[in-house]
């Protein structure tokens, strides 16, 4: 990768020749600067194939025709983050949200989902992210580490009604933060940084497909993208605190909207007339270098256009923490196969990876704890939203009894094979019957994906409580025929309190 010098330093000189550096400062910086296009810096000649490539397919995506297959799993991946958006909207990170936008709303430009606000596109932004991620029903991606739709569909839309942009440009911008986002982390081996940087994968894929949405959104042209990089870069941040949060507030700030408002931020700095470093990428004191010097660049362009990373999300069926997804599933699977009632369990037995079970183990907040999940499904044979966000019912004694008979274990194997979600569930009950269940493809991964009519009733349940069954239903056919709208703004009334 070409070496870009910063024009602040010293010009290297070797004997009687005369650098460009030079040569330059000889002439006069206003001479200079006349001669050049407007925008274009003295780094502008060293631009890597990394960059090359990455920028031009960001600005050709508002234009790139998408597969059927890709538009379709990209509908429902908005239809679930808008869901996520409104019944967050009613918890503790959504109420939160709205309490900072009633503050600093800013110009009347883009919705706040769940109420009748309209605000500035970077407080949209930054209150819409919050609520995606106010619970855990949004989407997650594995290989990434991060949950790419709390981030990147707030910015899209904040955005997209900035721009007014038509449904169709809407979901390519998406498409694309989809695309670019969980790249950067991947790039970095995301399980092996997370784990030895204490540094958020989560924050920092979700601002850059943020920002890659937001700037589709903009129209940015090549030479923009790649500014919008830079300052996307310059503001990527987000450490693994987050996991002391016991309130979910710090948690839904740094997984949804920090990279949210960020990247719309990069995003308008850059449409509005701002320039940059031309490769953030390569050269002195690049991102790779300041964040992962051990990360393959060439990652951001590895299949792009080829394999689009939304099909590769998943969409979680239960409103829980991811670890405890598999959990579930196998404890639904073994009531089908023999019923049984939660008194008649002596015993339950898990085993999830390391680090899945370190995330879930008897956590404070009802829908990360693993313990607490499982007597919810013991006693009620379903684990609904509204269960795994009733945090007074943890003291039940119900609920405490059937806490009692689960073991937690961490498992090397399991451990090997992430980021699978796998795990294996052991019931024992009282009269010596035993169950076992090994749940390798959780429900909702590209392994073993939701129907349509699936994400659509997981939508309808946590959206009708707030939008109303009119609304809801209207939002859903909308977004399911998101193509044929011609203006996003004509989502606004849809995504507001009934």
């Amino acid at each position: 990768m070409g070496q870009v010098q910063d024009a602040n330093l010293p010009a290297a000189k070797s004997g009687a020749t005369m650098s460009r550096r030079s040569l330059l400062q000889g002439l006069g910086w206003s001479v200079v600067f006349a001669a050049l296009p407007r925008g274009v810096g003295f780094a502008a000649e060293s631009i890597s194939p990394v960059m090359a490539q990455l920028s031009a397919y960001m600005s050709e995506a508002r234009n790139r025709a998408l597969p059927d297959e890709v538009v379709e799993k990209a509908k429902h991946h908005i239809l679930d983050t808008f869901a996520a958006m409104v019944s967050g909207s009613d918890l503790p990170p959504g109420l939160a949200a709205l309490r900072f936008v009633r503050a600093y709303g800013g110009e009347k430009v883009a919705t706040v989902v769940g109420s009748k606000m309209v605000c500035g596109p970077i407080e949209a932004a930054l209150a819409n992210g919050v609520m995606a991620h106010a619970d855990e029903t949004d989407d997650s991606h594995g290989p990434s580490q991060s949950h790419p739709g709390a981030p990147i569909v707030p910015a899209a839309l904040a955005a997209g009604e900035k721009f007014g942009v038509a449904g169709a440009h809407f979901l390519r911008a998406v498409v694309l933060g989809y695309d670019v986002g969980p790249r950067v982390t991947m790039s970095m081996d995301a399980l092996a940084f997370r784990r030895d940087s204490h540094k958020s994968t989560h924050a920092i894929a979700g601002i850059f497909g943020a920002a890659a949405a937001a700037g589709c959104a903009a129209s940015l042209d090549a030479q923009q993208m790649r500014w919008l990089l830079d300052y996307t870069a310059q503001q990527s941040s987000g450490i693994a605190a987050w996991q002391r949060d016991t309130d979910h507030i710090e948690k839904a700030f740094v997984f949804g909207g920090m990279p949210a408002r960020s990247g719309v931020t990069a995003a308008l700095l850059v449409q509005s007339g701002w320039t940059g470093v031309d490769d953030i990428l390569s050269g002195p004191d690049n991102f790779f270098l300041a964040t992962a010097p051990q990360a393959d660049p060439a990652g951001l362009i590895e299949k792009l256009g080829e394999r689009y990373e939304v099909t590769r999300t998943d969409i979680k069926k239960w409103s829980v923490g991811s670890p405890i997804q598999a959990v579930l599933d196998a404890l639904e699977l073994l009531l089908k196969k023999r019923p049984f009632e939660a008194e008649q369990v002596l015993r339950v037995i898990v085993r999830l990876s390391a680090t899945g079970a370190a995330t879930v183990d008897n956590r404070e907040m009802p829908d990360i704890s693993l313990q607490h999940m499982i007597a919810v499904m013991l006693l009620d044979k379903t684990a609904s939203f509204h269960a795994a966000h009733d945090k007074p019912r943890m003291q039940e004694p119900a609920i405490l009894r059937q806490r009692a008979k689960v073991q937690l274990v961490p498992d090397e194997e399991l451990q090997r094979r992430l980021p699978r979600r796998e795990a294996i569930v052991e019931v024992t009950l009282t009269d010596g019957t035993q169950f076992r269940e090994h749940v390798e493809a959780v429900r909702g991964t590209a392994a073993n994906p939701m129907t349509r009519d699936e994400v659509v009733a997981k939508s309808r349940e946590l959206m009708t409580p707030i939008l109303g069954a009119a609304n809801c239903a209207k939002l859903i056919a909308r977004v399911l025929g998101l193509e044929n709208t011609g203006d996003i703004r004509e989502f606004r009334p849809l995504l507001q309190r009934a």
